[in-house]
C-alpha cells in the first residue's frame, strides 16, 4: 500500500433525509477530527440510497443539498476535505462494473447485511440486482480512490472485508505482468545499492521466515524511496509480499468510535424507529422531546425509587454526562431522591447547547444553498481526477486500453 493511499480516507453517506444526532455522534464528529489528519473523500452517496428509494428518488434528490448542509454545519470543512456526490464521478459505476465480472455471487450472498435488510425493510422489494450488489458497489468507492482507511461501525466491517478480497482477487488476476519479476529488479535498482540490498533482506525475512516486522520495515523503505515512480513502487510493494504489483490496494476498517447513539425510547437512535432528534430540529421541539422520554416503568410516582440501567434517559447520561453527574443521577434515581424532570434537565441543556453553534452555522448555508453546490462541484472535480487516474491503470491492467 502506498504512503499516499494510507493517508486516504473514504467515507459516505446515504441522503434520505435530515441528519440527527445519532450520525452527528457515530459519523460526523468522527469525519470533523479525520480531516485534521488525513486526506479525506466525503460523498453523498446517491446511487446507494437508489438501491432501496428506487421507487421514491424524489426523497433523495430533496435530501443532497440538506444533507451537506448539516455536514458544514457540524464542521466537516471543504477546505480539509472533498466533498461530493457519487453520480457526479462516473468512475465510481466503471469501477462497480468492471469489478462485477470477477466477484463470485457467493461473495454477496453472504454479506452479513443483506439477509439483515431485507428483514427490517419487508415493506421494499429489495429483491433486485442493484441491492444485491451494493456492497461491491462499496468496493468500488473505496478502491477508485485507493482508500487506505475506511471508518466504519462493527456492523459495517464485513463490507471491508469483502472490498480487501475483491482488491486481492483483481490483484491477483490483473498484477502479474508477463516480465513482472524483471521490472522489479529493475526498480529496485533505483533504490540505490544499500537500499536495495537492505530490500531484498527484508523480503527474504517475510517469505521464508513469516517476518511481520520485515514487512512493515519493507514498507516504510518504500515509502521514503522519493525517486521511485508509482508504478515501480506499487511492483515493489507486491514482490515484498509474494505476489504481483498491487494495482487497488487492500483498505483497512477504521472502527468509529461511539457508533450507537440511543434513541428516544432506548432503542438506536434511527429515523425508521421515530426516536430521533435532528440537528436542525427548533429547540422548543428538542425540549419537548426530552422531557417526555419515557423513564424506568417501575417509577410511577414521585417518590418510587427507579432502576438507571432500565432508563432510556440514563443511556443518553453515558453520552453526555460526566462520572460525578452519572452517580448524582444513579443515587438520586435509586433512592427516588430526585425525580424524572431534575434528571433529564441536564441532558436537554446538554443537547441545546452541543446543537446551539451547529444550528447557527445551518442558517449561513441555508440562506445560500449555491455555495453549497459550489462546494459540491470543486469537490467532485477533484475527485475525479484521483479517480481516473485509478481507472487508467485499472484499465490498462485489464488491457481495455486499444
Amino acid at each position: 500500500m502506498t504512503s499516499t493511499s494510507h493517508n486516504r480516507v473514504l467515507s459516505g453517506m446515504r441522503p434520505t433525509g435530515r441528519l440527527h444526532l445519532g450520525h452527528y455522534h457515530g459519523v460526523l464528529k468522527n469525519w470533523v477530527e479525520l480531516q485534521n489528519e488525513y486526506e479525506c473523500y466525503f460523498f453523498v452517496a446517491d446511487w446507494h440510497a437508489l438501491t432501496t428509494h428506487y421507487e421514491d428518488p424524489q426523497v433523495i434528490s430533496d435530501s443532497v443539498i440538506d444533507m451537506v448542509v448539516d455536514w458544514l454545519a457540524a464542521g466537516v470543512s471543504p477546505a480539509n476535505a472533498r466533498l461530493f456526490v457519487q453520480s457526479d464521478v462516473p468512475a465510481h459505476a466503471e469501477l462497480h462494473l468492471l469489478l462485477s465480472m470477477i466477484t463470485p455471487l457467493g461473495w454477496l450472498e453472504r454479506v452479513p447485511s443483506y439477509k439483515d435488510q431485507q428483514e427490517k425493510l419487508r415493506e421494499r422489494d429489495l429483491a433486485t440486482y442493484g441491492f444485491l450488489g451494493y456492497p461491491l458497489l462499496q468496493s468500488a468507492d473505496i478502491l477508485v480512490y485507493k482508500a487506505g482507511q475506511v471508518p466504519v461501525g462493527e456492523d459495517q466491517v464485513a463490507h471491508v472485508e469483502l472490498t480487501r478480497e475483491v482488491a486481492r482477487r483483481f490483484n491477483h488476476l490483473y498484477g502479474r505482468e508477463p516480465d513482472f519479476e524483471a521490472r522489479a529488479e529493475s526498480a529496485m535498482k533505483k533504490m540505490g545499492k544499500k537500499n536495495a540490498r537492505l530490500y531484498r533482506e527484508l523480503r527474504r525475512r517475510y517469505q521464508e521466515q513469516g517476518d511481520a516486522e520485515a514487512l512493515e520495515v519493507g514498507r516504510a523503505l518504500l515509502e521514503s524511496q522519493a525517486n521511485l515512480a508509482l508504478g515501480d513502487r506499487e511492483r515493489l510493494y507486491g514482490y515484498l509480499e509474494g505476489g504481483g504489483r498491487i494495482i487497488l490496494p487492500e483498505p483497512q476498517a477504521l472502527l468509529t468510535p461511539a457508533s450507537k447513539m440511543p434513541g428516544l425510547d432506548g432503542q438506536k437512535m434511527s429515523k425508521s424507529y421515530h426516536n430521533t432528534i435532528a440537528l436542525r430540529d427548533d429547540p422548543r421541539d428538542i425540549e419537548q422531546k426530552l422531557r417526555t422520554m419515557p423513564t424506568d416503568p417501575a417509577r410511577v410516582r414521585r417518590n418510587d425509587p427507579g432502576d438507571p440501567d432500565k432508563c432510556p434517559v440514563f443511556q443518553l447520561h453515558q453520552v453526555y454526562s460526566d462520572d460525578k453527574r452519572r452517580q448524582w443521577v444513579r443515587e438520586g434515581c435509586t433512592s427516588a431522591s430526585i425525580g424524572c424532570l431534575d434528571c433529564k434537565q441536564p441532558i436537554i441543556d446538554a443537547v441545546l447547547n452541543e446543537l446551539a453553534p451547529i444550528q447557527e452555522r445551518a442558517r449561513e448555508y441555508e440562506e445560500d444553498p449555491q455555495q453549497v453546490r459550489n462546494i459540491l462541484r470543486e469537490g467532485a472535480e477533484a475527485a475525479r481526477e484521483v479517480a481516473e487516474e485509478t481507472m487508467d491503470e485499472v484499465r490498462s491492467a485489464i488491457g481495455l486500453n486499444y
